[in-house]
């Protein structure tokens, strides 16, 4: 007789590779059910967009199978967001995880980075919001082909455009194309305050954030007025960049924000007639400079002319399926992205765990 016990001793052999500890233990498993020989659950991980989703499920069912007296095994992938549980300010009641992009330089693809973070984060199952803080450059619209048209809530709030099904919020909405922004800190302040507190942001797992480059007031603004999951850091291989990019990372780590890791964009071009691939700004130096760093490297974009072509479009090339070359290396690096939020956050709650002695199975 297939037993609740024996389930769990079973599962409580597969190991979250990310947080360290075993699936049981960490309140994974729901809805158990045994009926005679036929054992269903529910595996409920921290984000939809695990990177080890599949290989996990494989795992729990060939777990279970294992055992004497299984006959049939259902397994249904869940998931919910954690959430940082650092809850000091008033801003955002319903948004779990604010992700700053930021770079040390302009030119680096910052904010192409952060919409197709965003549309991937979507097309894993998230709730998804893209603030565009970019106020010198506020190309977000552009990227996401989002017309602007704002409508507003009855006691006033910001109803976000909603384009490919990510929430959106920029000042190019509110400014004329044929205008610069020459603001100086109290405006881009102010700026700041009103995305956060009068747009109607509802319900999301993630919100990005699309920085300005450098060190400037919307950095200090935004990690003033809100505590922040964490910053992503944008940069190119060549060594300049990665120079600067050091010190984006130090000013967040003056003011207490996590660095969640370092994605290296541009990374190689690979040529699409012949296939020859050129280290054209070099190769590695993002990966070289966050282990040196101690900080975590989310993964390698490369320089293709489609990125590009989606982005003038305002499609990005992360609508396209996951198993075209260049719309998974940003689905790789969301899936890394996520699984450092979760580590961040510190897991989910805490269950019945597995016997001490029991071997542990890794599945990454």
């Amino acid at each position: 007789m297939v037993t609740e016990q024996a389930v769990l001793a079973a599962l409580g052999r597969i190991q979250d590779p990310d947080l360290h500890r075993d699936i049981v233990s960490l309140g994974f498993i729901k809805n158990l059910h045994i009926a005679g020989g036929k054992v269903s659950f529910a595996i409920e991980l921290t984000t939809p967009a695990c990177p080890v989703r599949k290989q996990m499920e494989e795992a729990a069912r060939a777990a279970v199978a294992a055992l004497p007296g299984v006959q049939e095994v259902n397994v249904t992938m869940t998931s919910r967001v954690t959430t940082s549980r650092d809850q000091r300010s008033n801003y955002l009641p319903g948004v779990r995880n604010t992700i700053a992009v930021a770079s040390g330089k302009g030119g680096v693809g910052k904010s192409t980075v952060a919409a197709n973070l965003a549309v991937a984060l979507k097309q894993a199952g998230a709730r998804v919001g893209l603030m565009d803080a970019d106020v010198y450059g506020p190309c977000i619209p552009k990227l996401m082909g989002a017309n602007g048209v704002l409508q507003h809530t009855e006691n006033g709030k910001v109803i976000p455009p909603v384009q490919h099904g990510v929430k959106i919020m920029s000042t190019g909405f509110f400014l004329p194309k044929d205008e610069a922004v020459v603001w100086r800190g109290p405006m881009l302040h102010k700026m700041i305050q009103e995305f956060l507190g009068r747009v109607e942001w509802g319900e999301l797992d993630y919100l990005v954030i699309d920085l300005p480059p450098g060190t400037g007031d919307v950095q200090l603004s935004l990690c003033q007025t809100i505590p922040l999951t964490g910053a992503v850091i944008v940069s190119t291989p060549q060594d300049v960049a990665l120079e600067v990019a050091s010190k984006a990372i130090l000013m967040f780590q003056k003011l207490n924000v996590p660095i969640l890791g370092i994605v290296e964009n541009m990374s190689y071009y690979t040529c699409s007639h012949c296939g020859q691939r050129d280290d054209i700004f070099g190769h590695g130096g993002a990966r070289e400079a966050s282990a040196r760093a101690g900080i975590p490297f989310l993964g390698e974009i490369p320089l293709a002319a489609t990125i590009r072509a989606s982005s003038d479009e305002g499609r990005p090339v992360a609508l396209e399926s996951a198993e075209a070359a260049i719309s998974r290396s940003f689905h790789e690096v969301a899936g890394e992205l996520a699984a450092r939020i979760s580590i961040a956050n510190g897991g989910a709650g805490t269950g019945a765990g597995a016997p001490a002695n029991e071997p542990v199975l890794l599945i990454r």
